[in-house]
């Protein structure tokens, strides 16, 4: 993926940007993501609280928004919770409906975080599989 933002950088639409980004990574489904939950891995959600309260919430998801999600998640970080432990943590990240949480993986892996996914179609995807929700 190319750098966005610096000289000499050709400007990209935000659905190249998005294509791009997915390209390096493999997405998971609903009942994908809750079968890595169930064999350990985090899911981390990163919607804003209005939509965590109007919608509920993943039972067991640890909920960081998405403006401190690189600085909770990187294992060197002084502000990570304790969740973070490594590198090789598996993640998957679920936003509303699956296209932030796009982007907030593009930037863990470059934190090394290359265990690190998202959620297609995000909750929504999530509920409309009938999942577990906490109102």
């Amino acid at each position: 993926m190319s750098a966005v933002g610096r000289g000499g950088t050709e400007p990209v639409g935000i659905d190249e940007l998005l294509e791009r980004v997915r390209a390096g990574f493999v997405r998971v489904g609903p009942r994908e993501a809750a079968a890595a939950a169930a064999d350990g891995a985090l899911l981390v959600d990163i919607r804003y609280a209005e939509l965590r309260e109007r919608d509920g919430l993943i039972p067991g998801a640890l909920v960081v928004e998405r403006n401190e999600l690189e600085w909770r998640l990187d294992p060197r970080g002084s502000h990570r919770v304790p969740q973070a432990v490594s590198h090789g943590l598996r993640i998957v990240v679920v936003c509303n409906e699956g296209y932030a949480s796009s982007l907030a993986v593009a930037s863990l892996r470059q934190l090394g975080l290359d265990r690190a996914t998202d959620l297609i179609g995000g909750f929504q995807a999530w509920r409309a599989a009938g999942l577990p929700v906490e109102v």
